[in-house]
């Protein structure tokens, strides 16, 4: 082999190998940035992970947000009509946000089976509901009609609607 063949066959596979590391440790990095979506069905049979952070969703169940008058503190139940998942959060709640409809929370899973909220997300508009809480929905067998009945009319109803509710 001649010299300048071998420089030029050192020179690529050092280049292979410092972009194979560069994916290696990118991709080790945003392994722990990933939120995952879960609904309370999931949660539940313990496919969730503990202590890491989560995405769930689920209508606010009636009844069930409880205010402490003296903090920000509040607790509600998500549900997906099949399991229920009870959330803790500290802080200002959306203003769009009440029982009967569709959120989403961000937060950590502890040992217990609730979850410590560190964001609420509450649905857009109406006819909105987020693409993961109508799948989660869709199967856990409810179909749009059976949660709207559950519900009343401000209930949201399974939908398309773009433009970026959260």
């Amino acid at each position: 082999m001649h010299p300048k063949r071998k420089q030029k066959l050192f020179i690529i596979l050092g280049l292979v190998t410092l972009a194979a590391l560069a994916i290696g440790l990118t991709l080790y990095a945003l392994r722990s940035n990933i939120n995952l979506f879960f609904s309370p069905v999931q949660i539940a049979a313990g496919e969730a992970p503990v202590s890491r952070t989560l995405r769930a969703g689920g209508m606010v169940k009636e009844n069930s947000v409880a205010r402490d008058p003296e903090s920000l503190d509040v607790t509600f139940v998500i549900t997906d009509f099949v399991e229920d998942l009870e959330v803790r959060y500290s802080g200002i709640l959306p203003d769009l946000f009440r029982e009967g409809q569709g959120v989403v929370v961000v937060g950590q899973l502890d040992g217990e089976g609730h979850l410590t909220a560190s964001e609420v997300l509450a649905k857009h508009d109406e006819n909105y509901m987020p693409r993961e809480v109508a799948d989660a929905l869709k199967a856990a067998g409810y179909s749009p009609a059976d949660y709207s009945s559950a519900g009343g009319d401000s209930t949201p109803k399974a939908g398309s609607a773009s433009g970026g509710a959260y």
